[in-house]
């Protein structure tokens, strides 16, 4: 992939946005790597038993972004935002859909072991996506911290681009988020 800018992602998805369908065949290079990016940094905390590839997931989330071609894209941070959403959707469907084919659901794993998971544990997704749904309704910045940074595989300066705040909030937010979500999937691991 060449190296594009910033500046030229915003550009051909504001083109892409205004009905420039030639736009979106120069943006999808262009973007290809860093969905890929995200997909990986998500998968690689999924562990061995997935069988969820990471080209899969980019591919599933890429034909929803083409088939969202009626949003109305502000610049590359909204873009990525809006890629890690649509990993986190997949990961919890695909995730449900097999949890509901075993018998006797996952194995829970706290956020700690999940967020530095090794090759061996998985997190157990479903409950995740549960806690950080409550977490969103007492506090969405939050709610989407720990989205972008989990699901999404951005950088704490990434996720502050996103949220036009600063990386001191967003490090403050998901230290709180963090402990928050803790507690919460404590509380379900022991029902």
């Amino acid at each position: 992939m060449a190296s594009s800018s910033p500046n030229e992602i915003t550009d051909l998805l504001l083109a892409w946005s205004n009905g420039d369908r030639n736009a979106l065949d120069r943006l999808a290079p262009l973007v290809h790597q860093e969905l890929h990016r995200l997909a990986h940094s998500y998968m690689r905390k999924e562990g061995v038993g997935n069988i969820l590839q990471t080209t899969a997931l980019v591919n599933e989330a890429y034909l929803r972004l083409i088939d969202s071609s009626r949003t109305h894209w502000r610049d590359r941070a909204h873009f990525f935002a809006v890629s890690a959403q649509l990993m986190r959707h997949i990961l919890v469907d695909f995730a449900r859909a097999r949890r509901n084919l075993k018998r006797g659901g996952a194995t829970q794993v706290p956020l700690d072991e999940a967020l530095t998971v090794s090759p061996e544990r998985s997190p157990d997704i479903v409950a995740l996506d549960d806690a950080l749904n409550a977490l969103a309704k007492l506090d969405d910045r939050q709610g989407k911290i720990v989205e972008l940074r989990f699901f999404g595989g951005l950088t704490e300066q990434e996720i502050a681009e996103v949220l036009k705040v600063s990386p001191r909030t967003v490090s403050s937010d998901w230290s709180l988020a963090r402990s928050w979500l803790l507690r919460e999937l404590d509380k379900t691991a022991r029902q």
